[in-house]
């Protein structure tokens, strides 16, 4: 069996964690560019990873605080789905990448960074994002900032999801 180390990740796993959910975002939209939200739909929200595999990198969340999908009502379920294919949509649309990962990692032993509350990773995916920078040197090579991802990619979400409503 071959190993793949990832020492870039103890950062993220040792660094003082903030106090709340961070999908527990409240009612007011006056920080979403702060908390990188880029959509708040009925049910879910969709926010820019802040520790981000790749750029674009959007976790999908209920509002509802909870750990458990069978606490999730069907019209919970229903929109938290329907908005993870539109955020694929939009990368499609925005990014052009060549593949996707979409999963959800179900408590801490499953990889989950925050596990007390649902989410949904939806990660664009091109051939050759990894490579030897991230193995050999410890340095995870970002092409775009943050900030400036949210800023292209929020006229595409505002767009999208007034034509779905």
């Amino acid at each position: 069996m071959e190993r793949l180390w990832a020492p870039w990740r103890i950062e993220y796993i040792l660094a003082d964690k903030p106090s709340g959910c961070i999908f527990c975002v409240g009612d007011g939209p006056d920080r979403d560019r702060e908390l990188l939200i880029l959509h708040r739909g009925a049910a879910s929200l969709v926010m820019l990873n802040r520790y981000p595999y790749t750029n674009g990198h959007l976790m999908v969340a209920p509002y509802r605080h909870t750990s458990d999908l069978d606490q999730l009502s069907d019209d919970e379920m229903l929109d938290l789905f329907r908005t993870v294919r539109l955020c694929r949509t939009i990368l499609q649309q925005t990014a052009s990448p060549q593949g996707f990962n979409i999963g959800i990692n179900l408590g801490r032993a499953a990889g989950a960074g925050v596990d007390e509350h649902v989410h949904i990773h939806v990660v664009p995916r091109w051939n050759g994002d990894t490579n030897y920078m991230s193995v050999i040197a410890d340095i995870r090579v970002m092409p775009e900032n943050l900030l400036t991802t949210y800023d292209r990619l929020l006229p595409a979400f505002q767009s999208a999801f007034e034509v779905a409503k």
